[in-house]
């Protein structure tokens, strides 16, 4: 198998993903989830992602598609394209598998994938988390981490639009 098809392979088809999941939960493995746009992958998504996988055995990031995002943050993004987005993602060596979601939250992908523990930044409070409820009701965590400080993808799109 080549680089690039690993890579492709940690982008599941919903078909494979039930496959996936199935293996995870028969191995014992912990499942962490998260979820985000990464539209400009930079130092601070790497950290949180890096600290998210360390929480468990495989790391599961839901990513917003590019419909989804301009719903979140408006008609000029996202800046790259979904596919890109998560073959970036996928290229991490500590991401286990990216999972595009075009709802406004990913709680029904949260719902089939049962994951142990559930992240986000420490701009949430543990409850107000997107999923805290199915996480909870089968023993899980649901757990923030603090974000790199000066590092956004809006901050670096300001900085391009300034320079």
């Amino acid at each position: 198998m080549t680089h690039l098809e690993s890579i492709l392979k940690k982008i599941p088809d919903p078909a494979e993903l039930d496959r996936l999941i199935a293996y995870w939960k028969f191995k014992g493995f912990r499942v962490v989830f998260t979820n985000g746009c990464f539209d400009i992958i930079h130092r601070g998504h790497i950290d949180y992602l890096a600290k998210a996988a360390g929480l468990g055995n495989i790391l599961v990031v839901g990513l917003n598609t590019d419909a989804s995002t301009r719903r979140l943050k408006g008609p000029s993004r996202p800046i790259n394209d979904e596919q890109s987005r998560a073959m970036i993602l996928a290229g991490l060596g500590f991401v286990s598998c990216v999972v595009l979601f075009d709802e406004e939250t990913p709680y029904n992908l949260i719902k089939k994938i049962q994951p142990d523990i559930l992240v986000k930044g420490a701009d949430y409070k543990p409850e107000d988390i997107v999923g805290y409820d199915v996480v909870m009701a089968k023993g899980g965590e649901v757990t923030t981490l603090d974000y790199l400080p000066g590092f956004s993808t809006s901050l670096i799109e300001q900085k391009i639009k300034n320079s």
